[in-house]
């Protein structure tokens, strides 16, 4: 039973186990009502829990959305919200259960979803070994690059020449079938979504993991670069620390990776990108051995 009653009630399957996650957007930290429509607010705030979903190799079932609201968001900009999160909803086979609304000094809009998996397909962080392969679903860069734009040239934002950037910045696209398609992979022995920026997630995965990662390889998304020449950023940068294109990181065993990567390739038509390798240690390095911080995105940093 969806919205109506005082709660959602839904019946598990016996043969699958629950993923629940919770993710916060928070007006002025993760969006402006100069910089996204209310349309994209919804449908990015749906997006970063189902990527979380498909880093567990899980679908996704049902959310609940905790709404903070006040006098810059009347009852039309609400009703957009919820269209954005529907259409994406919608496409991602996932009910808008219910949730709460309340009066809040900035707008803020709190998801909890909840989601379903084989306990033989769950992928977690803590998998990854030695000799594995790092890999990532698609280029990197594109949302900081979408950001940056809206940001700091904002009467650029409706320029065919960047609208590639800006949609990957105000409506991503969740890797459900890819995260799906690597969870029932063996050989695949961790997954991780890539919110945050690669070298803080990645760093992250190898300090669940117990090990290190040797990065060889950046994939920079080709329509960050000239977002970054225009505004004089380094677009490297955008795709190792910008985080929220919502790709999803995989460690493969080394002896699979390149089975798995022509599979992945046949499947999605597109590459899965090798992008460095898993060592004993930790943290990460390059291919010189120069330690790369992890300065993607962190609430808690000053």
């Amino acid at each position: 039973m969806g919205i109506g009653d005082d709660a959602a009630v839904w019946r598990p399957s016996r043969s699958n186990l629950s993923v629940i996650t919770t993710d916060a957007l928070v007006e002025d930290v993760h969006f402006t009502l100069a910089a996204m429509p209310p349309e994209d607010v919804g449908w990015r705030a749906l997006a970063a829990n189902l990527s979380d979903v498909a880093a567990m190799g899980a679908r996704p079932v049902l959310a609940t959305i905790a709404l903070g609201v006040n006098a810059r968001s009347d009852a039309g900009w609400i009703r957009a919200l919820y269209e954005g999160m529907a259409r994406l909803a919608r496409r991602s086979g996932c009910a808008l259960a219910g949730g709460d609304i309340t009066r809040s000094a900035a707008i803020s809009i709190a998801i909890t979803m909840v989601g379903e998996v084989r306990p033989s397909n769950l992928k977690r962080r803590s998998g990854a070994r030695p000799g594995d392969i790092v890999a990532v679903t698609r280029p990197l860069g594109a949302s900081r690059a979408g950001l940056r734009l809206v940001s700091s040239r904002p009467e650029l934002a409706g320029d065919l020449r960047f609208d590639s950037a800006v949609r990957a910045f105000r409506t991503p696209e969740p890797e459900l079938g890819p995260g799906r398609w690597l969870g029932a992979s063996r050989n695949v022995h961790a997954l991780m979504d890539s919110s945050d920026g690669l070298s803080t997630d990645l760093s992250r995965l190898c300090a669940a993991s117990g090990v290190a990662a040797l990065l060889d390889h950046i994939p920079l998304d080709p329509t960050a670069r000239p977002v970054a020449e225009l505004l004089g950023d380094d677009p490297a940068a955008y795709a190792l620390d910008g985080g929220e294109d919502f790709a999803l990181i995989a460690v493969v065993a080394a002896r699979a990776f390149d089975y798995l990567a022509s599979r992945f390739a046949g499947r999605f038509r597109r590459p899965l990108i090798r992008v460095g390798t898993i060592t004993a240690g930790a943290g990460l390095r390059d291919v010189g051995g120069a330690p790369i911080a992890a300065a993607g995105w962190d609430h808690l940093a000053d």
